[in-house]
């Protein structure tokens, strides 16, 4: 069955059946690309783990390792970004193109109308209000205590164990609210011509029409990307690269043209 496809706005029709074995299925198929093509899931990995161990790195030497925890969870927001070159590669397999570099990493300019570019802007806007949202709740919780950033021993203390519960709390709401936001339109923004507004409402009816098997691959995104991160980043190696992929297929299984 499908659902509704916005009384006829949206440009393809939105499954309304999904089920756990979509995710399975979803997961075979991403392994299979990641398998088939790893040079490329390396790659594009590398890129996000790099840039974790940077971050790492660069707060221990300011001092300020507390602040590593607010900025690990909110590392896999821009995950979707940088798995927009798994996109085009599951893509280009699926349609028996060639999958070359050019090509591949050609699909961050999206079809010449600036729309990906916009998605990669409110990605960036995501992940930086989500620092403003961390930064104010440690001011509330860590003020009076006269403790500051300097080390991570700062979560061990009531306030600090305090703020974990209600950051953990808020930042899941945010990290909900942006997977509803971006888990379709991305591949839907490599896969065709439409403009960002119509990718996001697409995504979300996803979200609307299928919201258990949704919020559990929500689920299976978030620990399979925290499990990942915590051997120095090094399993996203392997995660970020299948949990690509198999959204692609994810987003195949859901979206089905009209045209």
């Amino acid at each position: 069955m499908v659902a509704s496809s916005q009384g006829g706005f949206l440009p393809v029709a939105i499954a309304d059946d999904l089920r756990i074995s979509d995710l399975t299925a979803a997961l075979r198929a991403g392994l299979g690309d990641f398998l088939a093509r790893p040079q490329f899931g390396l790659f594009f990995a590398a890129i996000y783990v790099f840039a974790g161990l940077f971050l790492t790195h660069a707060l221990f030497s300011w001092g300020e390792a507390g602040w590593l925890i607010p900025a690990a969870a909110g590392f896999p927001l821009v995950a979707p970004f940088v798995a927009v070159g798994l996109y085009e590669v599951s893509r280009r397999r699926e349609a028996g193109l060639p999958t070359d570099w050019l090509k591949v990493l050609g699909a961050f300019r999206g079809h010449g109308d600036e729309q990906l570019l916009m998605m990669g802007g409110f990605v960036f806007v995501a992940f930086s209000f989500w620092i403003i949202v961390a930064h104010s709740i440690f001011a509330i919780f860590m003020a009076e205590s006269g403790l500051g950033g300097e080390s991570l021993a700062v979560f061990a203390t009531p306030a600090g164990m305090a703020m974990l519960a209600v950051g953990s709390f808020v930042g899941g709401l945010m990290a909900l609210g942006f997977f509803a936001v971006t888990v379709i339109s991305l591949p839907m923004l490599v896969d065709r011509e439409v403009d960002f507004l119509t990718a996001i409402i697409a995504s979300l009816a996803t979200m609307r029409a299928n919201p258990g098997v949704m919020i559990a691959w929500a689920f299976v995104i978030a620990i399979v990307l925290t499990v990942a991160m915590v051997p120095l980043f090094l399993g996203l190696f392997v995660a970020l690269p299948v949990l690509g992929h198999a959204t692609w297929h994810l987003y195949r299984r859901v979206a089905s043209p009209l045209d």
